[in-house]
C-alpha cells in the first residue's frame, strides 16, 4: 500500500497516466475531488479555489485570510483524502503538501516540448504558435506558484523519487514503471508511517480550524499530542489558548494540546 503523487505539466499525459496506474493498482485516482472538499468543509466558492490553483500566485491575496489559510485548507482536504492510503494523486504541489511522508513515492512526469504542443494542436484545434504560448505561460505560472509558495523550483528533480521522460515510452511502459516502484518495499506503508499520516492530517485539520479564525500559527502533532506554535502575545495569545483548548473537547483524536509563544518551532510542522 502506498500514496503516489503525480505531478505533471500541461498535455504530458500525466492525468491519464495517473488513472492507469490507479486502475492497475486498484487504487482511488484524485485531483479534483479535493478542491470539492475544501469548498464544501471551508466554505469558499469552488471557482475561488479552482482560480486560485490555475490563475497567478497573487490571487491568493485576494482571500479573505490570503495565501496562508488557502493551502491550509487545501492540505487538511488533501491529507484526508490519502489517509486511507491506496490512492493516486495527481493535482497541486502534492508532493509538497505531504512532504515527509516515508509510503509517498513522488513522481514526475514531463514532455518535450515538440510533443506537448502537438498534443494540444490535435486535442484543442490550436495554431501550433497558439499551442507554444498557452503552453510556456502555464509552465510559467506553475512554477511561480510552487515558487511563491515553496520557495523551490517544480522542475527541481531531488524534488522527486522519480522523473519520468515519456517522450521514448508509451503511456503502458510509464505505468508499468510507476506500478513497480509503487510495490517496493521503502514505499509500504508501516505502522510508523500510518502514524505520520494520522498526525500530519490531524495538525493540518487543527490549523484549519485556528487559521480560520485568523489566527497566525504552524502546527505540529505527534502521536495525536498537538503542540500550536505561535508569535502571538497578550490578550491574542489568550484567545489563541481559550480557542486551543476549545478544540480539545471538539476533536476527538486530540490527545493533548499546547500552545508555544515566542519558541522557534521544528521542521516537521504545517
Amino acid at each position: 500500500m502506498a500514496i503516489i503523487t503525480i505531478s505533471r505539466g500541461s498535455y504530458s499525459k500525466g492525468k491519464d497516466i495517473a488513472e492507469a496506474v490507479a486502475e492497475q493498482l486498484g487504487y482511488d485516482c484524485v485531483s479534483r475531488e479535493v478542491i470539492l472538499e475544501a469548498s464544501d468543509r471551508f466554505n469558499i466558492p469552488e471557482i475561488k479555489m479552482t482560480k486560485a490553483i490555475h490563475d497567478a500566485p497573487s490571487i491568493l491575496d485576494r482571500f479573505s485570510h490570503g495565501k496562508t489559510a488557502f493551502i491550509t485548507y487545501y492540505q487538511s482536504a488533501l491529507t484526508r483524502r490519502v489517509l486511507k492510503d491506496n490512492v493516486v494523486y495527481h493535482g497541486l504541489a502534492g508532493h509538497l503538501l505531504l512532504k515527509g511522508i516515508p509510503h509517498l513515492l513522488k513522481v514526475r512526469v514531463i514532455a518535450a516540448l515538440p510533443a506537448r504542443i502537438k498534443n494540444e494542436t490535435e486535442q484543442n484545434g490550436l495554431s501550433e504558435q497558439d499551442a507554444r504560448s498557452l503552453i510556456l505561460k502555464d509552465d510559467e505560472e506553475r512554477r511561480n506558484w510552487t515558487r511563491n509558495l515553496y520557495g523551490v523550483d517544480p522542475w527541481d528533480s531531488s524534488l522527486y523519487d522519480m522523473v519520468m521522460c515519456i517522450d521514448k515510452f508509451t503511456m503502458e511502459n510509464a505505468v508499468d514503471f510507476i506500478c513497480r516502484a509503487a510495490s517496493l518495499e521503502q514505499f509500504k506503508t508501516t505502522k510508523a508511517s500510518k502514524q505520520m499520516m494520522k498526525d500530519m492530517t490531524l495538525a493540518c485539520e487543527v490549523k484549519a480550524a485556528l487559521i480560520d479564525q485568523q489566527f497566525d500559527v504552524v502546527v505540529t502533532s505527534e502521536h495525536q499530542n498537538i503542540i500550536i506554535y505561535t508569535k502571538a502575545s497578550g490578550r491574542n495569545l489568550q484567545k489563541l489558548e481559550q480557542r486551543a483548548s476549545a478544540l480539545a473537547h471538539e476533536i476527538p483524536s486530540i490527545h493533548n494540546i499546547e500552545v508555544h509563544a515566542g519558541i522557534t518551532y521544528p521542521e516537521n510542522v504545517v
